[in-house]
């Protein structure tokens, strides 16, 4: 008798996952220069929920067989009281799974953007920190297509355009020159599978108190606002949510490709980009184009939304003489003498 069908769908997943990283490590020299050395390291970060906790079985058991070492990472935020005993107890669990090498690394949560992007960021910190030093070629994440919904509303939200409807790709990379780092197993696999698996496998799991914290705008996303649509629209809007994830990432993929080779056609030989230029752009391919010179000349991508963008845009489409835009970062966008000058104040 097969494995139950819920450990079965988290298995081929992973599986699938892990081929493609084992075809990216076979297209690279660096992999080819290192025939013959230990095996490649994946990580799976864990927080001992039931996502993560699937995912870490599932990498222990498919990682051996394709020629993979498996390791794991739980970060401890230390949001909360006994934050250090809940993070060695994970490690225990994955320890047993037989996940080697086992780390809980501690961070300190900043104020930045608020507190779940601050943690978000001090959390990818940790694991870009421990997957260099360990000298690991991937880190598996938990997230779920009910995670990717979520994603894709709260973009919804913020009118970020298409973007940020495109929600989470399924793969992403770490820090400067890591590419491809980090991967989504199961983002086509809802939250109930994850939850199932780890019960017909006895895997124990944490619930974390912050998941159902209406202080928190995700939490509040995910047991008051999902549940509504639902009611209100029926059965199925998860699922259409995450193809519009899908869909929107393949169209502002393209856009975005469209936006890099316009570029060098609006600037002029001194490099300032040339208004008149930007003009004769689609608004959304000339958008794309400042927001790009915007984070080029120093603002911070996470801080800087549509609103700002489409106040530069006016300098272009809706000039009446007016003065320079503060933007995230110090960042001042100004126009002088039909060009758009973009800079740090």
């Amino acid at each position: 008798m097969g494995p139950h069908p819920a450990v079965a769908a988290i298995r081929l997943a992973v599986r699938r996952v892990l081929h493609d990283v084992l075809t990216d490590l076979t297209d690279s020299p660096a992999h080819r220069r290192a025939v013959g050395g230990p095996l490649p390291l994946v990580l799976v970060a864990c927080s001992g929920g039931a996502d993560s906790m699937a995912l870490a079985s599932a990498l222990a058991f498919e990682a051996p067989k394709l020629g993979l070492r498996a390791g794991g990472i739980t970060v401890d935020h230390g949001l909360q009281p006994g934050s250090d005993l809940r993070a060695a107890e994970v490690v225990t669990r994955m320890t047993a799974l037989r996940l080697d090498p086992v780390e809980s690394v501690a961070v300190r949560v900043g104020r930045d953007g608020g507190p779940e992007a601050a943690a978000r960021d001090a959390r990818y910190g940790a694991l870009d920190e421990a997957a260099d030093r360990l000298g690991a070629v991937a880190v598996l994440l938990g997230h779920t297509r009910d995670d990717q919904a979520e994603t894709v509303l709260l973009g919804l939200a913020r009118g970020s355009g298409i973007r940020s409807l495109s929600g989470m790709p399924e793969v992403s990379g770490g820090t400067a020159g890591r590419t491809n780092r980090y991967r989504r197993p199961f983002l086509q696999i809802d939250r109930q599978t994850a939850r199932k698996a780890c019960m017909v496998q006895s895997l124990p799991v944490w619930d974390d108190p912050h998941n159902i914290d209406p202080a928190y705008t995700r939490s509040r996303l995910r047991h008051e606002g999902l549940p509504a649509l639902e009611k209100a629209l029926g059965k199925g809007v998860v699922e259409a949510l995450a193809r519009t994830a899908q869909l929107s990432r393949d169209d502002a993929d393209a856009l975005d490709a469209w936006a890099a080779e316009a570029e060098g056609g609006v600037r002029d030989a001194d490099g300032r980009l040339e208004c008149a230029k930007l003009y004769a752009l689609p608004p959304a391919v000339r958008r794309r184009v400042l927001r790009r010179a915007v984070v080029a000349a120093g603002s911070p991508a996470g801080s800087l939304f549509a609103r700002h963008i489409e106040e530069v845009d006016r300098l272009i489409t809706g000039w009446r003489g007016q003065g320079a835009i503060n933007l995230p970062g110090r960042v001042e966008a100004q126009r002088q003498g039909g060009r758009l000058v973009i800079r740090q104040g």
